[in-house]
């Protein structure tokens, strides 16, 4: 019994350690390839989910226009009409979506619709955009490589609701400001910001996030100059990995870039009186900037799909290596072994016709003699051929 006993322990016992191995790898999967938000069947349109370890909502509020500037966090959503002006332009950032209270309360204040505020809130989504009855919902999304988790990508949707004469952005978290430029273009005044709409204040959001994307790429490319160096010189099986894992990054980054194209040419082509034509203009520019990021976006996918085919070649080059330098040894010791079975036959020493070498004074010492001599002979004569040239190396033309 207590033998059985054991069994079965050991038994759940790895049950249980195969079900936490799927788990991990579910969750690195996770991790790795983001799925986009759905609804479970039968939810009510509008539902929010919040999720648990979501940040609380910080609220800043920024009001401008050409003579002034005003920068205020609010407690309270209910704070916004203390501030609200119809000469300036409102631009209420809520960076982190841990309150449904809170969140009712902005849907209510700027009457959004429960869809809207649904997108906005259910994250992650799709880059798309929405037109609702005097409002425009963008949503983007925004990538960023975190040093404190050895340059892990990093996926932070950014939703804005545009409106006539202020602008809504969400923000996921609160602790990376990626807007903080165009905050101090607005407080120093420089350009032509603070002389224009909203909707030149969401251009230069939207242009930020897509400009955010350049250093991401900019380090993958520099990664895999490293990586076509390291599969050339010693390929590993880190270096695999490696490989493995930027192709996937990259194929993240196209996700998420791919609809962002689609979402500014929207707005470029969109009929809405909330966009102004020379707003438009701008919008064309962010545009090409998109296509530049694609465009490098290709170009690495393309190096990384190489450098697979280069490690691969490495090391069926290593393989040939290998496999050369045993056919080396097994040449040389062909001919030992043949002299060393002749001689090791058992036949009637005192015939004169069978092995009469076997009764020599110095019959051992002959022997071994030529062993030395026809190794030393072939390993001469694969000298001369070349095979004992450094594996793997590529002659010049010169030589």
């Amino acid at each position: 019994m207590e033998k059985d006993k054991e069994k079965i322990d050991r038994k759940v016992f790895v049950t249980k350690g195969k079900r936490v191995e799927l788990e991990e790898e579910e969750e690195e999967e996770k991790e790795t390839f983001v799925d986009y938000f759905y609804d479970e069947p039968g939810t009510s349109p509008g539902t929010l989910i919040i999720e648990e370890d979501a940040p609380h909502p910080r609220l800043i509020l920024i009001n401008y226009n050409k003579e002034k500037e005003n920068t205020t966090e609010l407690k309270s959503p209910d704070e916004y009409k203390e501030f609200f002006e119809k000469k300036t332009v409102d631009w209420l950032d809520i960076q982190g979506l841990g309150s449904e209270e809170i969140l009712r309360k902005i849907g209510d204040i700027f009457h959004l619709h429960p869809l809207m505020l649904e997108d906005v809130v259910n994250v992650p989504q799709r880059a798309k955009i929405d037109e609702y009855e005097n409002q425009l919902l963008i949503i983007t999304q925004m990538v960023r490589l975190d040093k404190n988790k050895d340059d892990e990508l990093v996926r932070e949707q950014v939703s804005f609701v545009l409106g006539e004469n202020y602008l809504l952005t969400f923000q996921e978290e609160p602790y990376v400001d990626t807007f903080e430029p165009v905050r101090e273009r607005i407080r120093m005044n420089k350009g032509t910001i603070r002389k224009r709409g909203p909707d030149y204040l969401a251009y230069a959001l939207i242009d930020s996030i897509v400009d955010g994307y350049y250093p991401v790429l900019e380090s993958y490319g520099e990664e895999i100059e490293e990586l076509e160096n390291k599969v050339v010189t010693k390929p590993t099986r880190r270096t695999l990995e490696r490989i493995h894992y930027l192709k996937r990054e990259l194929l993240q980054v196209r996700r998420f870039i791919w609809p962002m194209r689609e979402v500014i040419n929207s707005l470029i082509r969109d009929e809405s009186n909330l966009i102004g034509k020379d707003v438009r203009i701008y919008l064309k520019d962010c545009y090409d900037h998109t296509i530049q990021v694609m465009d490098m976006m290709e170009t690495y996918r393309e190096l990384a799909y190489s450098i697979m085919d280069v490690y691969m070649s490495s090391v069926s080059n290593k393989m040939n290596d290998i496999m050369k330098l045993l056919t080396i040894i097994s040449s040389i010791f062909i001919p030992l072994n043949f002299i060393a079975g002749i001689y090791g036959m058992n036949f009637q020493t005192d015939k004169p016709f069978n092995m009469p070498e076997l009764n020599w004074s110095f019959g051992y010492i002959y022997c071994l003699m030529l062993m030395l001599f026809i190794a030393v002979s072939m390993i001469i004569a694969f000298w001369h051929k070349g095979w004992f040239e450094k594996f793997s190396s590529i002659k010049d033309e010169d030589d």
